[in-house]
């Protein structure tokens, strides 16, 4: 049988299974290569002699150039004999199946656990804090470099020109590509690198990436490090398969996701680098407890309230009107009218936690008074600021959920004597989701359902994450979220990932590339 690698179809497209010994034989019209510089002294005959197999054989011979019923013969060959010196696989029926190409693509992610152990590690110990956007340089080329020695072609790209770009905290993502046989289709896969600040109760260093008792702890380890990890290692070891990718496959390192993901994945939107003209797949590999694809997220609104007061001395309180305990009278009124209610709304879309199924508000900050080098002066504070997150659902919409809080603000300054607030709006996100049925969406449940043997949860994820930009800016609808790391550690103190989570989760990854760029 002819080597698939001296094999041209005269046609794109996938080619017709190869003949079994069951099935009658099929022939479809081929070119045939010219012959390797290392075996031209056996193509010296004028004649060949072709033995096709598959329900019976057939048997014929041709000078050179002449056609062999819808064969074309562009070199003339001694025997079939000399086939077998050409390079593997020499017949079809040496040709990997499928199952053991996956085989030998699993077996590659297996091999390289250590590398993406340390590799992750070595990632958090790289402080990447958002604010303000420390080291982002550093790990832009540190994942560059990576990518680099896994083959592909390495961008780093600046947000120049966004606001919060600084020589002192440059906003740098970094992109690779690794081109198929194809540019399309392109699978982009996306991480981002900055990290919340630690906080208190750690027990171990937040930036020590300890690697103990099967997990890799420290801040970033499941939000999200460990998923740009996933993403390169998934891609490379298709690469170390000997699998060679049909369409393209694309990873990228972002900044900024716990800010907005404004100078990362927007401005990567923004410039062309994702976009309906050359991306047909994206997945953000964020902590999805392995086996959930999240398919969209909820709305959020970030606003600031900020109340007035009149400044007295802090003996004489009479005196002054206190923004502080005016505040507190928004903060009792949201306790005890606003969080019952938005605790008795669910959303009919799957959300995980079940608790992000309700409406939520959080209280994320909060400051008052007249502070001089850390130490509160003896006033009557006249001012006093709150910025708060509110989690919207699908079903509630913004100017319902934003109108709800004006109403609230409004009838306590009418219920409270001398209560002067201000509203200001931070931040908008609305919801976006994916249907059930998109290709990225059923591929990674394929995926899921080999690798782990247990069917995907498809679900909202309970907070926003870079969907959004790919969604509404780089208009590409075909968009979710999977990857390594237990989402309810994210942010939280001994922040980990489980090492045999980042391993199926990089298999899974693996599987959907091979499948959405065509390749299998």
């Amino acid at each position: 049988m002819l080597a698939a690698s001296n094999v041209l179809k005269s046609s794109p497209g996938p080619s017709a299974r190869p003949a079994t010994k069951k099935s009658p034989a099929v022939f479809t019209r081929r070119e045939i290569h010219a012959p390797r510089a290392s075996c031209a002294a056996e193509y010296a005959m004028s004649s060949t002699s072709w033995t096709f197999t598959g329900g019976g054989a057939h048997t014929c011979s041709k000078s050179r150039g002449e056609s062999i019923g819808k064969w074309t013969v562009r070199e003339s060959y001694a025997t079939l004999s000399c086939l077998t010196s050409l390079p593997r696989p020499a017949t079809f029926a040496d040709m990997p199946t499928t199952a053991q190409q996956i085989d030998r693509v699993f077996a590659a992610i297996d091999s390289a656990t250590d590398e993406m152990v340390d590799f992750t590690a070595e990632m958090v110990r790289i402080p990447t804090v958002n604010p303000p956007g420390d080291a982002y340089e550093e790990c832009a080329h540190f994942i560059g470099r990576r990518l680099d020695d896994c083959g592909f072609a390495v961008e780093y790209l600046t947000a120049e020109g966004h606001a919060d770009h600084t020589p002192s905290h440059p906003r740098v993502n970094v992109v690779g590509l690794r081109e198929g046989m194809t540019k399309r289709p392109l699978v982009h896969l996306n991480g981002h690198f900055d990290v919340v600040p630690a906080g208190a109760g750690w027990t171990v260093d937040p930036f020590g990436g300890l690697v103990r008792d099967g997990r890799i702890y420290g801040r970033g380890t499941c939000d999200m490090k460990a998923g740009i990890t996933a993403a390169i290692y998934a891609a490379e070891a298709i690469r170390r398969a000997g699998v060679q990718l049909v369409g393209s496959v694309e990873v990228s390192g972002t900044v900024d996701e716990e800010s907005g993901g404004f100078a990362g994945m927007a401005w990567l939107a923004q410039q062309g680098r994702l976009s309906a003209d050359r991306t047909d797949a994206v997945i953000i590999t964020e902590p999805t407890n392995t086996d959930r694809i999240y398919t969209g997220h909820r709305g959020v609104y970030w606003f600031e309230v900020t109340t007035h007061g009149r400044i007295a001395h802090g003996c004489m309180p009479f005196l002054g009107v206190s923004a502080i305990e005016h505040m507190g009278v928004i903060l009792d009124q949201i306790r005890r009218e606003l969080m019952p209610a938005l605790g008795a709304r669910t959303t009919a879309v799957p959300v995980k936690p079940d608790g992000a199924r309700h409406a939520t508000l959080n209280i994320n900050g909060i400051a008052g008074g007249q502070p001089i080098d850390g130490i509160q002066t003896p006033c009557v504070a006249d001012l006093c600021r709150a910025v708060f997150d509110r989690r919207f659902l699908v079903e509630e919409g913004f100017d319902a959920t934003r109108g709800e809080i004006v109403e609230l603000l409004e009838r306590a300054a009418r219920e409270t004597p001398h209560l002067i607030y201000e509203l200001r709006d931070l931040m908008v996100v609305h919801p976006v989701r994916t249907p059930d049925g998109a290709s990225v969406v059923s591929s990674l449940e394929r995926s899921i359902q080999q690798v782990l043997g247990r069917p995907a949860l498809l679900a909202a994820s309970p907070g926003t994450y870079d969907h959004k930009h790919v969604d509404r800016i780089a208009g590409v609808p075909n968009c979710v979220a999977y990857g390594p790391g237990i989402l309810d550690l994210a942010h939280q103190p001994d922040e980990y990932c489980v090492i045999d989570d980042l391993v199926q989760s990089t298999k899974v990854l693996a599987l959907s590339i091979l499948e959405l760029t065509g390749t299998l």
